[in-house]
């Protein structure tokens, strides 16, 4: 027998409904409602007040020496609706790192380019 629940959908579109309480996880073909939301209360210990599915098409793959096309399978996808105040752990995301900065030597050849603009520049003027 197949699972029902096969993994979680992480996504950058998914995480971002995580943050609303919408949880998605791709699941068999087969399952129904309310079977998934008794799976994943049991599974995460929550309650879930709502559940909606979409059939989701499998993609095209060019794979090999030949780049022969291949259909990926065509799967279930399960966004569920938890009780407020409730989450699951495999949808939060770890703080991001503060933004790098650009390294001193990009910095310095801007600043060249810029002299050797204005360099340019007056010789130009200098020929009128």
């Amino acid at each position: 027998m197949q699972p029902l629940v096969f993994r979680p959908v992480i996504t950058e579109k998914s995480l971002g409904l995580a943050s609303r309480g919408w949880y998605t996880f791709a699941v068999a073909k087969h399952a129904r409602k309310e079977d998934i939301a008794k799976l994943i209360e049991r599974m995460y210990k929550v309650n879930v007040l709502s559940v909606r599915t979409v059939a989701m098409h499998g993609k095209m793959r060019r794979t090999g020496k030949k780049m022969v096309g291949k259909r990926k399978e065509d799967w279930k996808k399960a966004m569920l609706l938890l009780k407020p105040g409730q989450h699951i752990d495999a949808f939060e995301v770890t703080q991001q790192e503060a933004p790098v900065e650009a390294p001193k030597k990009i910095e310095e050849k801007k600043v060249e380019v810029k002299k050797t603009e204005k360099k340019v520049e007056s010789k130009k003027t200098n020929k009128k």
